[in-house]
C-alpha cells in the first residue's frame, strides 16, 4: 500500500537517482580521509552557500549541537530564539554537549529584534555575567515562517560590532531562498557558520552539512570525532547528498505551490482555520478545534486512509508536502478529511 507522507520531510525516501548513486558510490574510510565520494559533497557543498569548507554529519541537531560545541567555551552564552529548533526540539543538548547556557529572546515569525539583541549581548566583563560567545539564528524558521534578510543582515552586523560569530540553523535554507527568490548565499553571507539538511525536502535518507570557514571546519571535525560522528565508508550516503543538491534544490518550489494549494482546499472545510499567509514553504499548519475531532483519532483514520500525519501540537495541525506528495494526491488528502469529518458530524 502506497501512504502520502505528511508528518514531515524528513520521512522523504530516496530517488531512483539516490539509489543508483549509492549502489555506485566508491568509498573508503573517512576518518582518514580516504572517502573519494565524500570529499567530492565537502567540496561541493561549500560552494553552494559561499563558505570555505563544509563537514558531513549525521542529522541536524547534531550539525547544529557541533557548531555550538566548536564555536562556545563551555558556560558561555548563546543568543536565540525562545522558538527557534535549537532551544523547543533538540533535547536540551546544548546543556550536555557545549555545556552552554542559551538565552532566548521573543520572535516575531522567527525574527529577533535586532536592538533587543544588542541588549543581550554581554559586551562587559563582570564576575556575574557569562560570556556571549555566539548568536544563532534559523531560516526558514520550523513553523515555515522565511525571515528577511533585513533583518538577518541586521543581526549579523550588530554580531559583528562585538566579534561574535553568528550560526545559522539552514536545515530548510533552500525552502527560505526559494520562497525569497534569492541564491542561497544571499541567505548565508549573514553567518559565519550554517547547517543544512540533505534528508529533508531533497530526498536523501541520511545527513546534513555544517559549513564555515576551513579553521571552523578543521577544529569542527575533530568535535565530530569526539562527539562519536566520525564516519567509515560514508560514501553511499554522500552520494545520495551529492544528487540532493545537484538535483533536488531546484524543485522545491513545486512543494511550495501544493503547500498552497492544500492550504486553499483546508480552508473550505468548515471549522478548519488555516493562516494563508503562514505558508511560506512547503508546511500547512491549521486549527480544526472548532471541529470539536480529536485529532490522536485522526491519526488512526487518516493511517486507514492511506495517510500519515502528526496529532496537533499546540494547538496546530501540521501537513508537510515534500517530492513525494504530488499535486494529484492534494484532493485525495482534502476528500479524505472532508469524509471523516462529515461522517463524524452525522
Amino acid at each position: 500500500m502506497r501512504f502520502i507522507e505528511l508528518r514531515s520531510d524528513t520521512a522523504t525516501e530516496p530517488t531512483q537517482a539516490m539509489r543508483d548513486a549509492m549502489y555506485k558510490a566508491k568509498v573508503g574510510d573517512d576518518v582518514y580521509g580516504d572517502d573519494p565520494t565524500m570529499r567530492e559533497l565537502e567540496e561541493y557543498a561549500p560552494k553552494l552557500v559561499g563558505k570555505e569548507a563544509a563537514l558531513f554529519v549525521p542529522s541536524g541537531t547534531f550539525g547544529n549541537q557541533l557548531s555550538l560545541f566548536t564555536h562556545c567555551k563551555r558556560g558561555s552564552e548563546v543568543i536565540l530564539g525562545n522558538d527557534c529548533h535549537i532551544v523547543v526540539h533538540e533535547v536540551g543538548a546544548a546543556s550536555v554537549i557545549a555545556g552552554v547556557q542559551l538565552r532566548t529572546l521573543r520572535t516575531n515569525g522567527g525574527e529577533m529584534d535586532p536592538d533587543e539583541v544588542k541588549k543581550t549581548i554581554r559586551s562587559e566583563e563582570d564576575i556575574h555575567y557569562p560570556e556571549t560567545n555566539l548568536i544563532c539564528m534559523e531560516n526558514a524558521y520550523s513553523d515555515g515562517k522565511v525571515l528577511s534578510l533585513k533583518n538577518m543582515g541586521e543581526i549579523y552586523h550588530a554580531a559583528k560590532e562585538y566579534n561574535i560569530p553568528v550560526h545559522l540553523d539552514g536545515a530548510r535554507v533552500f525552502n527560505a531562498a526559494s520562497y525569497l527568490g534569492v541564491d542561497v548565499r544571499e541567505i548565508t553571507k549573514y553567518c559565519d557558520s550554517v547547517m543544512f539538511c540533505l534528508s529533508k525536502g531533497l530526498c536523501a535518507p541520511v545527513g546534513s552539512m555544517l559549513a564555515g570557514s576551513r579553521g571552523f571546519i578543521k577544529k569542527a571535525r575533530k568535535c565530530r570525532k569526539l562527539m562519536g560522528g566520525g564516519l567509515r565508508q560514508a560514501g553511499f550516503l554522500a552520494a545520495a547528498g551529492l544528487v540532493a543538491l545537484k538535483d533536488m534544490v531546484g524543485r522545491l518550489g513545486e512543494d511550495h505551490e501544493n503547500a498552497l494549494l492544500l492550504g486553499e482546499e483546508l480552508a473550505k472545510i468548515p471549522g478548519i482555520k488555516v493562516n494563508m499567509e503562514d505558508i511560506q514553504i512547503n508546511m500547512v499548519f491549521f486549527d480544526m478545534s472548532e471541529t470539536g475531532y480529536d485529532s490522536n483519532k485522526l491519526v488512526d483514520e487518516f493511517y486507514k486512509n492511506g495517510i500519515k500525519i502528526n496529532p496537533e501540537e499546540g494547538g496546530k495541525m501540521r501537513f508537510v508536502t515534500n517530492y513525494w506528495v504530488k499535486r494529484q494526491d492534494i484532493s485525495y488528502i482534502v476528500d479524505t478529511l472532508k469524509k471523516i469529518l462529515f461522517e463524524n458530524i452525522t
